[in-house]
């Protein structure tokens, strides 16, 4: 009888432990084997090939606003600031070699200032949707100096190390976005016993990270691992991006702009400042006096203000973003097969509790969910296929919320 052999090691039936049978050809286990690895390497190969980057590939500052305004209400100033700064940086990492005489392109660090709940970090999230270098967000009340417990200011570069996927080349053309900065703002302006390690001492060890220097980091990023051997990464060409409400710092720019000031020729001065928007107003001298180092301010040039939402702004995001809140329960039902559908003096109503509680965007959230939880826990269970809030309904959900603020 005729033994069946492997088409591409001629191992035969008998000694081989699997024997597949095609239309005209059999392959062993060994060869599946084989083929398996070489596939995996070629695929590990291709996916760890860098993308070539050209200033024709890459969005322009317009352009790449267009994909904010999908995604941000209003802020206009801030996504301008942004994307003009992400272009540069593209342009930055594309720029010719350049010889001796060539004039050096140094990159400008931004720094956004906002309420909570304006969009600093939806901001950041949606770029980092379209970018093409690695972005990470990290958050800064986490660290402290060296030697102290917390994290150190090295595991910034870390995180964007992973997301480089260890890559040192792809990591020292990315993008880092440092969420919080003012909760490192200096404690008191007076010298203290104590040192200020979550502080002053933090922004003190920013300022080589944040101006450009090599750092060795351990690419699993804390100290978790001593053994690990360390990478050294330039951080020269790494775009950093700061986000912070700054809470308070509204007072410290009406002293600087001295509108209580009494007197015939403060007056005028005084009348053409709008005293519901101070944040508009904010300059790097506000942030000297609210706690940041003079070194480090220095080396954020570039700074915008989110302005505070109006209940405009605050109608709009319910229902028009890409990802509005009210599209993503209709999505959560859709799913259950079931259509949801708003009032409108519903979402007249979020938006006036919203600005009660004066939480920004975040506070729709609170809203929504506190409205929504008893008919997300029994709508899937019931055979209705159509589910319509209305203004009695919310008002009845949202009640409990309310008590617990204690907002009539």
């Amino acid at each position: 009888m005729k033994q069946n052999k492997c088409s591409f090691c001629g191992q035969s039936e008998n000694t081989a432990n699997i024997m597949l049978r095609g239309i005209d050809a059999f392959i062993c286990d060994e060869c599946i084997d084989r083929a398996h690895e070489i596939l995996c390497g070629e695929f590990n190969t291709k996916k760890t090939k860098k993308r070539k980057l050209t200033l024709a590939s890459i969005l322009k500052p317009e352009e790449i606003k267009a994909v904010l305004d999908q995604y941000v209400i209003g802020q206009e100033d801030a996504k301008k600031y942004l994307s003009v700064a992400v272009y540069n940086h593209y342009k930055r990492i594309l720029q010719p070699p350049r010889d001796e005489n060539d004039v050096e392109i140094e990159k400008s660090n931004i720094i956004m200032v906002g309420e909570t709940g304006t969009g600093k970090t939806l901001l950041a999230e949606t770029i980092a949707k379209l970018l093409k270098v690695p972005f990470a967000i990290v958050d800064a009340t986490v660290l402290t100096e060296a030697g102290y417990v917390g994290e150190d200011v090295e595991s910034i570069i870390s995180r964007l190390l992973q997301v480089a996927d260890y890559d040192v080349a792809s990591t020292e053309l990315g993008i880092i976005f440092i969420d919080e900065l003012d909760k490192i703002a200096r404690k008191s302006a007076n010298p203290s016993i104590t040192r200020d390690v979550s502080g002053e001492g933090v922004q003190q060890a920013m300022l080589k990270l944040l101006e450009g220097t090599t750092v060795n980091v351990s690419p699993q990023g804390g100290r978790k691992h001593p053994e690990q051997k360390l990478v050294p990464v330039n951080t020269k060409n790494i775009l950093f991006i700061c986000g912070g409400a700054f809470d308070g710092i509204e007072k410290k720019i009406a002293s600087r702009l001295n509108t209580r000031a009494i007197g015939y020729g403060t007056v005028n001065n005084s009348n053409k400042i709008d005293k519901n928007n101070m944040m508009q107003y904010v300059s790097h001298v506000d942030l000297r006096s609210y706690g940041l180092i003079p070194e480090i301010v220095g080396r954020l040039p570039v700074l915008t203000c989110l302005h505070p939402l109006d209940r405009m702004a605050l109608r709009r995001i319910l229902t028009e973003p890409k990802n509005a809140i009210i599209k993503q329960y209709q999505k959560l039902f859709a799913i259950d097969k079931i259509k949801l559908e708003f009032d409108d003096d519903v979402l007249d109503y979020i938006v006036d509790k919203s600005i009660e509680f004066k939480l920004g965007a975040r506070g729709l959230r609170s809203i929504c969910e506190n409205i929504m939880t008893d008919a997300m826990f029994e709508a899937p269970s019931k055979q209705e296929k159509e589910l319509r809030i209305t203004l009695k309904y919310a008002e009845e959900k949202n009640y409990r919320l309310a008590r617990k603020l204690h907002v009539a």
